[in-house]
């Protein structure tokens, strides 16, 4: 399932729609590797990745951000040195969506 994310593309989420269900949500978290977690709430996912110096980090951070704006998703990053922690959320929606999966399956590739 992994790869059918990876092959999908981002809708448009300007509200309107529900979040996904805990069904859909640990469905999706199954196709994800597995140093994603979702946090208490249910309201957003999040990976640890960690680096050997500076510049790897923000080489990653820099594609992660190209990846942001190509998939027009855009998560919430944590970046110290060695270290970024990738949020992704639909704030749209105050909930998981879709697209969250998507761009998480697509930065698995990256990492």
């Amino acid at each position: 399932m992994s790869q059918d994310l990876i092959e999908r593309k981002c809708k448009p989420c300007e509200g309107g729609v529900d979040p996904l269900t805990a069904d859909a949500t640990s469905t999706l978290m199954q196709a994800l590797n597995p140093a994603w977690h979702i946090d208490t709430n249910s309201k957003q996912i999040y990976r640890d990745f960690s680096f050997p110096t500076f510049v790897r980090t923000m080489e990653f951070v820099n594609a992660v951000a190209q990846l942001a704006e190509v998939e027009d998703h855009h998560p919430d990053l944590e970046v110290s040195y060695g270290k970024c922690i990738v949020h992704y959320t639909t704030h749209a929606i105050n909930g998981l969506s879709e697209n969250d999966f998507i761009c998480a399956a697509k930065i698995d590739r990256l990492a």
